[in-house]
């Protein structure tokens, strides 16, 4: 594989007018590659890891930038249910920085994946249930568009590696552009060297 191409917010070409559609979306994305890193072997396993990676901090950027702060306004109990997510956000992140120092063909890489999986896919519920819904209830269209605006944005500039303890919007602000520059340059130059990411 020449290219590291991982889904972000528009790559679908959906018209994307509503953020909890996107962001939905997304959520399958991240189920369908964690399908492709557990049904891959060998360097086909490597790529499709890099791409879970990339998908899972640019993903969770663009919320802890757009969906969050909006949470907290604008939800009963906003601020226990942001941070609620944040912790999980933090788990995740140490987990998916572990695993990234493990080589896919290593025999804990496997358990370690799969208790990532598990711990992913009940934050992505929790958000569904606990944020997503109530967002949609909350706003109405132009904003629902405006924030989706905002995702595909925040993803464009986005950390392409997680950085447990950068799970808050000042946070975002004050590492997020270093990261992301950092991040980018590494995905560059690891390119360049033909290692796909």
């Amino acid at each position: 594989m020449s290219e590291l191409s991982t889904p972000q917010a528009g790559d679908d070409h959906a018209e994307d007018t509503d953020v909890v559609s996107l962001l939905m979306r997304q959520h399958g994305d991240i189920r369908n590659l964690f399908d492709e890193v557990e049904a891959c072997t060998g360097e086909e396993r490597r790529d499709a890891f890099r791409r879970l990676v990339r998908l899972l901090a640019v993903h969770e950027t663009a919320e802890e930038e757009v969906v969050h702060p909006f949470s907290r306004r604008a939800l009963p109990g906003g601020e226990q249910v942001v941070a609620d997510r944040l912790a999980e956000e933090r788990a995740a992140k140490e987990t998916l920085s572990a695993l990234e120092d493990l080589d896919p063909g290593d025999p804990k890489f496997m358990p370690q994946l799969m208790r990532l999986r598990t711990d992913v896919q009940e934050h992505a519920r929790a958000e569904e249930r606990y944020e997503f819904t109530h967002i949609r209830r909350s706003t109405d269209v132009t904003n629902l568009a405006a924030m989706a605006k905002a995702v595909k944005a925040a993803e464009a500039m986005a950390p392409t590696r997680p950085h447990p303890g950068v799970e808050s919007g000042a946070a975002n602000m004050t590492l997020g552009p270093v990261a992301a520059l950092m991040d980018r340059t590494r995905d560059a130059v690891r390119k360049a060297m033909g290692k796909d990411g």
